[in-house]
């Protein structure tokens, strides 16, 4: 974790940004709930118990650059919640997800199975594609053995 920090401190460095204790608090917790997916109203409040003067704004403020930096993407599981992901800093592009409909589980998949589809879309649309991002909503390995696939793929009624 403290060379990651270290690595980020430096991007913040070379953007004229410091690593203030307020973004090192919030790049803390976000490291250490790394798989969670957290949103920044949940940040704030894991925050709040390592720097309790650190207001939801700052936490704000400090997803929103980082993002802007490239450090963190902004991700949707379709909830209605902004979350948070580090961003792969070896991976050319965002990892996908794999999004549980029954428990909510978000499982990741880092390798890049894109390539062909994004090079087929940039030639017939003449689109120059800069990342790409993937969602699959399903039943996971956990929860497929206990749930009737019929009932689950029907849709659900809109209110």
């Amino acid at each position: 974790m403290e060379e990651r920090i270290e690595r980020i401190r430096q991007q913040l460095h070379e953007h004229s940004y410091k690593l203030t204790p307020q973004r090192e608090a919030t790049l803390r917790v976000l490291l250490e709930n790394e798989e969670k997916h957290l949103s920044a109203e949940e940040v704030w409040l894991l925050v709040k118990q390592k720097a309790p003067e650190t207001g939801l704004a700052t936490v704000y403020r400090t997803l929103e650059l980082m993002s802007e930096l490239g450090i963190l993407d902004k991700v949707n599981f379709g909830d209605g919640a902004v979350r948070y992901d580090f961003r792969s800093e070896d991976a050319e592009h965002h990892h996908h997800h794999l999004i549980c409909v029954e428990c909510g589980t978000v499982d990741e998949i880092h390798e890049d199975l894109l390539g062909e589809v994004e090079q087929a879309v940039s030639d017939k649309f003449r689109f120059h594609i800069l990342d790409h991002r993937l969602s699959f909503h399903g039943v996971c390995h956990r929860c497929i053995d206990n749930v009737d696939l019929d009932e689950v793929s029907k849709p659900k009624p809109q209110m």
